[in-house]
């Protein structure tokens, strides 16, 4: 019987530059493989060939997705043998914590003909230098897309009622925890349920609570208090030991958009553009913040303000997006350079020696 997948990212394009949660995730790690290499050495397809065989073999893995690539993953876990591995080439520059002992470095650049990389050398750093551009361009955009929004915010922070808002995360807090509480550490893994790729948005909520049997969707408006709450009701779930998962905002990574505590079997969860849904199960529950929160009729009355602020927002996404869509075709011509100059059965070996080693771990 197979094992059941996790898909999420632990880095982002953001607002902020490209942001990592990547020490989050790898934490406690016994053995981490560190991928070294240029773009198109077969760093994900190592990764995704590995992770598949232990899947097979019944273990659950996580996929850790690439959010500049659609089609890539920038690391797998396998979490049963505290194993993984990572791409730890740029912009995710993974530092050992105990090289030898427990990471491992793994250089794919031995696979590669440095001879007709050399032929193309000038090429090489022009394609370089414009993807590195083209990523500024994006990350400025949505600096100004998050200002932007910030103007949205107002609108509706200047109309919500705080003293409901405290109330209300008082009341999910004792529908939560009640007089309960863990035995555990109470370990923090940050990640995003999804990322501005060069096609748009993309999540994996519908994965990410597949398993859990009490889901709460949060609806409301920019500014209507969700990630505050959400952010309370994880620092409530770590002081009660309980491990958590909390997933930060793709755009705004100081931000929330999901806690999931699958020891108490319940994910919440901002479901409001970009990652909108809504009930499908029985158990599935609303929170709607605009209704418990803000003031009766804001929408109305401040109509044009939210027309206009929420057109110019959606612009400049729109131009961020396809700035990484220009990042990503140029990436694509790179890469084509490196698969070219690749001996890809050499890419195989080291593929197998990485296998043999987490074999090691099971065996134990």
């Amino acid at each position: 019987m197979s094992g059941k997948i996790l898909n999420y990212f632990a880095g982002g394009n953001t607002a902020r530059g490209f942001y990592s949660l990547y020490d989050s995730n790898l934490q406690g790690l016994s053995r981490l493989f560190i991928l070294k290499g240029g773009p198109g050495t077969g760093k994900s397809s190592l990764m995704k060939k590995i992770g598949n065989v232990w899947l097979e073999k019944g273990y659950d893995i996580e996929f850790l997705h690439c959010s500049s690539d659609n089609k890539s993953i920038d690391g797998v876990l396998i979490p049963k043998l505290n194993a993984g591995i990572v791409d730890g080439t740029a912009p995710h520059v993974i530092e050992p914590k105990a090289p030898g002992a427990v990471e491992e470095y793994v250089n794919l650049g031995e696979a590669w003909d440095s001879g007709k990389l050399k032929e193309h050398k000038v090429t090489i750093q022009q394609l370089s230098e414009k993807i590195s551009s083209a990523f500024n361009t994006a990350y400025s955009q949505f600096a100004e897309a998050l200002r932007i929004h910030d103007e949205w915010e107002k609108i509706y922070i200047e109309n919500m009622d705080f003293e409901k808002a405290n109330d209300l995360t008082n009341r999910l807090i004792e529908r939560f925890f009640g007089d309960k509480s863990s035995t555990g550490d109470g370990r923090v893994h940050d990640r995003f349920l999804g990322a501005a790729t060069p096609v748009g948005a993309v999540d994996f909520v519908p994965n990410l609570t597949e398993t859990v049997g009490k889901r709460y969707f949060i609806k409301g408006r920019p500014g209507s208090g969700k990630s505050t709450m959400l952010k309370k009701l994880a620092a409530e779930a770590q002081s009660r030991g309980y491990d958590v998962e909390v997933y930060h905002c793709g755009f705004d990574p100081h931000s929330l958009d999901m806690v999931i505590v699958r020891e108490l079997d319940f994910a919440i969860f901002d479901s409001t553009a970009p990652h909108e849904y809504f009930p499908e199960r029985e158990t599935d529950e609303i929170i709607d913040m605009y209704d418990e929160l803000i003031t009766p009729g804001t929408d109305e009355k401040y109509a044009s303000e939210i027309e206009d602020v929420g057109g110019r927002y959606k612009a400049k996404m729109s131009e961020a997006i396809a700035s990484l869509a220009n990042a990503k075709v140029l990436r694509d011509q790179l890469e084509k350079i490196y698969i070219e100059a690749m001996d890809f059965t050499k890419v195989d070996a080291l593929a197998s020696q990485i296998q043999k080693e987490i074999e090691t771990l099971s065996a134990d």
